[in-house]
């Protein structure tokens, strides 16, 4: 056994036109996220005139979609195991074009609280199964940058919903409506695209999975031994939810569970949402402050691009503990500098972007090019997608815990004292991350089973 998990670290063949081709069009669920959560800041603008919203049903219309991912991701853990990665991506696909009509046509705040709600079913299902399906289908030396392509993919919608919006003005409803546009492309694009070849030899179909590793690797030699390592931890059945409660499992859940906690309660999201309307409150007009945060998403884009190529050269772990320090730096001068009525003058206040645009590239680039990678490498094949699910509902959950409260906290603590808070809890994500996330990188999701298993997961356990 502990051969063929050697050999599965060495560098694997593979069609990487094909596999490329396969992440693209998956990660394509990544720019449906990315566009429906980064719509919601821009719209707001205009959404607040035309419908009168006072800052609760403001937080109330941009945490639907919170919502309803809550329920979307723990749905799809058990459809994904049961129907198959493959199918359960073209229903993302087909849910996301509906939910974007029905926001576009929206008569009112509740028909488009129900509409964001339908968005967020399809938002949290493909942030655990997209970089489920792609971790499953790459070759391990690529797994990093092509499951990361989902992360780009989240981004780039955000980047292009602000210029969207930009260019708009006040015309919510086509900010809305099109987001179909994509969401027939991955319908369709999945429709080519083969299953995943873990998902099948669970389902007992050997011949197919092997089928599909031959045709992304180009070599049948090693698709046979790549089938021979998936059978060392291949059960032959679908995982309980009961299972991942199993003493063996749990450093897993606890990774997983942490690194999405930690990833929205060190405000990276609130500022996205929101930026716009604290830009305006620090003095900017409406126009600048939608440029200044797309400009910064700009940022962050080209930082995930980069680091899809960092996690593959120097880890992920050491990726993490890199980038997010700079992020607690950047959130403590910000806080400082929108003390007391804010900005004094414009060189204050540029400053104020500019520290925005270092903890976004930072912590955004950080977190966001790990989190989903992480949480598609940690969890054994039996409860892979119950084990994703549950990781995506811990993202999605503080998701809708800071929407529904940042501007809340704003008026109770203050601009400030809030920015603080967040600088806070991201140094202690900086020293959860030292002491308990392993290095996956270069390592064969049957290889970091079988780690997890001999309690070796944790760092601080394979120096004892």
């Amino acid at each position: 056994m502990e051969s063929v998990s050697r050999s599965a670290t060495t560098v694997a063949p593979t069609r990487k036109s094909l596999a490329a081709w396969i992440a693209l069009i998956a990660a394509l669920g990544g720019l449906l996220f990315g566009y429906d959560t980064g719509i919601m800041g821009v719209a707001l603008l205009g959404l607040g005139r035309q419908f009168a919203m006072d800052d609760t049903t403001k937080q109330l219309v941009t945490g639907a979609i919170i919502f309803g991912a809550l329920f979307g991701c723990l749905l799809t853990g058990p459809l994904s195991d049961h129907l198959g990665r493959r199918r359960t991506i073209i229903g993302v696909g087909l849910v996301f074009a509906v939910g974007s009509i029905l926001c576009a046509m929206a008569p009112s705040v509740g028909f488009l609280i129900g509409s964001r709600f339908l968005l967020g079913l399809s938002a949290g299902s493909a942030t655990q199964i997209i970089p489920v399906y792609i971790a499953e289908v790459a070759p391990p030396q690529h797994r990093g940058k092509l499951v990361v392509l989902f992360q780009v993919m989240v981004m780039t919608g955000i980047t292009v919903a602000y210029f969207t919006g930009f260019v708009l003005g006040e015309e919510w409803r086509w900010m809305f409506g099109l987001g179909v546009v994509p969401a027939m492309v991955l319908l369709i694009g999945m429709l080519i695209l083969p299953e995943s070849p873990r998902w099948l030899l669970v389902q007992e179909r050997e011949a197919d999975a092997l089928a599909v590793l031959e045709r992304v690797r180009g070599d049948t030699d090693w698709a046979h031994r790549e089938l021979a390592e998936i059978k060392t931890v291949s059960q032959q059945h679908e995982g309980s939810w009961r299972d991942l409660a199993q003493s063996w499992v749990r450093p897993a859940i606890v990774v997983g569970g942490a690194i999405s906690m930690f990833s929205q309660i060190t405000g990276v999201n609130a500022m996205i949402y929101y930026a716009p309307t604290i830009l305006v409150q620090s003095g900017f007009t409406e126009q600048v402050a939608v440029l200044a945060t797309g400009s910064s998403t700009i940022l962050v884009v080209l930082m995930t691009l980069y680091g899809s190529y960092l996690v593959d050269r120097i880890g992920r772990r050491r990726y993490l503990l890199a980038m997010i320090p700079g992020s607690v730096v950047a959130l403590a001068v910000m806080g400082y500098l929108l003390l007391g009525d804010g900005p004094s003058g414009p060189t204050e206040q540029w400053l104020v972007v500019l520290c925005l645009a270092a903890y976004l590239v930072l912590n955004c680039g950080g977190f966001g090019v790990c989190i989903w990678l992480i949480n598609s490498e940690v969890y054994p094949l039996f409860v892979r997608g119950k084990g994703a699910s549950l990781g995506a509902f811990s993202h999605w959950f503080f998701d809708l815990l800071v929407t529904l409260c940042t501007l809340s906290l704003v008026a109770a603590l203050g601009v400030s004292q809030t920015f603080w808070l967040y600088a806070a809890i991201s140094a202690l994500a900086v020293f959860f991350i030292w002491r308990y996330v392993p290095e996956t990188q270069g390592k064969s999701l049957e290889q970091i089973e079988h780690e997890l298993r001999a309690q070796r997961f944790f760092p601080f356990q394979k120096k004892a």
